[in-house]
């Protein structure tokens, strides 16, 4: 306080409070990969290379554009009597060839599932070939972005171009310390264990593996493909003496519609029949925030139902899993989706690639100290450049420790009391030297006993002999 010069009555305003921690968003994803388009305001690949936050399905659409136009192969059959009277149509549809580009489909899914904000980056569009190093080069733009904290990479690329990716992506994550790396094991084979072989061979590294989870196998959504109505149908006829000429032979859907509507909708039926396969990671992505809202980022992201899918592409049985879920040689953990009578497609399995690491092996562990990291950091800001004094050390050490007890309270810490649940040490011959202090250094050890999920539930059973 100044000291007055002049008398009067003076107010004196004194802080008493210790500051608070906000806590940060645990689950805004950054997807990157191709799209419609890339100008804006007539610019051409304006939006190339440049991470853009949106909250809706409905933003991406008005930004990006939406899917890319599927080859579908059209067909109506008629069929004729003697007297040359149409006695049945059969429609049909089939996909030549799905294309590479799922992230429009991978974003439906997420915002299915529970999503909410995201970054898109957009590496290309659909005239462009899906490139490892195109999507690095996304992946390096989002690493000025502070706010993404999961990374999620849903366009189909080959297994030998995964680990260049995924290898970047977790390098990021270990050197920022606030993301985390959501993966596909690629569907290559008809074989489920050859499909896990070839991304531990190949699909990944052995380093920085705490800071992502990897999941399989594909799933069968409940959404349709997309179209472009300039396709043409193969009209042709069987049967009769002198039937009629195909009438829609050659013709594109948006004539076939000014034609006869009855046809055009019979036609959009069967289309909407052909349902999309995808990686699992933008639903997962949708499970992550959901669970993260719903639960806490502490809550494993399993045995969660997983919205707007048929089923998984492979059906994994639970001795088929034992080689998913641990591996001896690699440590490379894979999460299977896994069909339940009853219960639909679930998550089942938590763990992160360190699957044979016992401090980071299942991933809302990582996440939390993720979490808990970054909301300290953050809020100990102000503190630089403060008195390295016992004032500010007690301020910070009663800040953080407010903190930790609502998340112990909250079910995110184990123990029966805040002493057996978490520590904040900070002071003078604690965790500081007077050459730490001399050199503007002020250390605090945060140390936390982080709830696991019950992985295994073990049921012992056992005959009591009769007593009377």
């Amino acid at each position: 306080m100044v000291s007055p010069s002049s008398p009067g009555v003076y107010i004196d305003e004194i802080t008493t409070l210790p500051a608070s921690i906000a806590a940060v968003e645990t689950a805004i994803p950054a997807f990157v990969g191709y799209t419609k388009t890339l100008d804006k305001n007539g610019v051409t690949d304006a939006l190339k290379n440049v991470p853009v936050r949106i909250t809706s399905l409905l933003d991406y659409e008005e930004i990006f554009g939406k899917y890319h136009d599927e080859a579908i192969q059209l067909t109506i059959r008629d069929f004729y009597n003697d007297d040359n009277v149409l006695t049945d149509r059969i429609y049909g549809a089939t996909l030549a060839a799905p294309s590479d580009y799922k992230l429009y489909y991978s974003l439906q899914l997420f915002y299915a599932n529970g999503g909410g904000p995201c970054y898109i980056v957009a590496v290309g569009d659909y005239t462009d070939p899906v490139d490892a190093a195109e999507l690095t080069t996304g992946l390096n733009a989002l690493e000025k972005v502070d706010e993404p904290t999961l990374l999620v990479f849903p366009d189909k690329i080959a297994v030998a171009d995964c680990a260049a990716v995924y290898d970047a992506a977790l390098a990021q994550c270990q050197k920022l310390k606030d993301r985390f790396v959501i993966m596909d094991v690629k569907e290559e084979t008809d074989v489920a264990a050859d499909d896990a072989a070839n991304f531990r061979d190949s699909g990944v590294g052995i380093d920085n593996l705490k800071y992502g989870a990897v999941y399989y196998p594909n799933l069968k959504t409940s959404l349709a493909y997309g179209f472009n109505e300039a396709l043409t149908v193969s009209h042709t006829n069987s049967g009769g003496n002198a039937a009629p000429a195909p009438a829609f032979n050659a013709l594109a859907l948006s004539a076939i519609n000014t034609a006869n509507p009855s046809v055009y909708r019979s036609v959009l039926a069967e289309i909407g029949r052909l349902f999309v396969e995808i990686p699992p990671s933008g639903a997962v992505a949708g499970i992550y925030a959901r669970v993260d809202r719903e639960r806490g980022v502490w809550k494993a992201p399993a045995n969660v139902g997983i919205r707007n899918v048929v089923g998984p592409t492979k059906k994994i049985s639970q001795e088929e899993q034992d080689g998913f879920n641990i591996d001896a040689t690699s440590g490379k953990s894979i999460n299977v989706i896994r069909p339940f009578t009853g219960k639909g497609t679930l998550v089942w399995g938590a763990r992160t690639l360190a699957g044979n690491d016992n401090e980071w092996k299942y991933v809302p562990v990582r996440r939390l100290f993720t979490f808990v990291e970054e909301s300290v950091l953050k809020a100990t800001e102000f503190i630089v450049f403060e008195p390295n004094d016992a004032n500010t050390w007690l301020r910070t050490k009663t800040m953080i420790e407010n903190f930790l007890i609502q998340l112990w309270r909250d079910g995110a810490l184990a123990g029966a009391k805040p002493d057996e649940a978490f520590f904040v040490k900070i002071g003078l011959g604690i965790t500081m030297s007077a050459v730490d202090i001399l050199e503007g250094r002020m250390n605090v050890d945060i140390g936390m006993a982080a709830v696991r999920p019950a992985e295994f539930i073990i049921l012992k059973f056992s005959h009591k002999m009769q007593t009377s």
